[in-house]
C-alpha cells in the first residue's frame, strides 16, 4: 500500500490517500471492458451488437474483452438464435455489479483529494 499525504492550499488540509494501482481491479481497468460495464450498468441486458455500437469497439476486440469479463464472473452471456442467426445477450452478474461498485469507489478515492483542494 502506498499512502501519500496530499497537502492543499488554503486551510492547510492534509489527506492520506492510497494511490496504489493494486487497488484497481485489473479485469475492469481496460478501456473496452470499462466501457462495456458502464453500458451494461445502465441497461438490464444488451446484445453483443448493441454493446459494440454503443462503445465503438470492433467485433474481434469486444469479443475478447467480453470473454474476459465472463471468465471473471462479471457478466453472463446467454447465447440464443434469432431467425437462425446467433445472438449473444449479455447481462451484468451480481458479482460484476459488486466489483464495478468497488472499482468506481476506488477511482473516486484517487480523485477525492483534488476535488477537496479545488472546493
Amino acid at each position: 500500500m502506498s499512502n501519500v499525504t496530499a497537502s492543499g492550499t488554503g486551510e492547510g488540509a492534509q489527506h492520506e490517500v492510497d494511490f496504489s494501482y493494486q487497488q484497481l481491479d485489473k479485469v475492469i481497468h481496460s478501456r473496452i471492458r470499462f466501457a462495456a460495464l458502464c453500458y451494461l450498468e445502465t441497461v438490464r441486458q444488451a446484445s453483443f451488437i448493441e454493446i459494440r455500437e454503443h462503445i465503438g469497439a470492433t467485433d474481434g476486440n469486444l469479443s475478447v474483452h467480453m470473454r474476459k469479463l465472463e471468465a471473471a464472473g462479471y457478466v453472463y452471456c446467454d447465447k440464443t438464435y434469432k431467425k437462425r442467426v446467433p445472438l449473444s445477450v449479455y447481462s451484468m452478474t451480481s458479482q460484476g455489479r459488486s466489483a464495478f461498485m468497488v472499482y468506481k469507489k476506488s477511482i473516486h478515492r484517487f480523485f477525492s483529494p483534488f476535488e477537496q483542494l479545488q472546493g
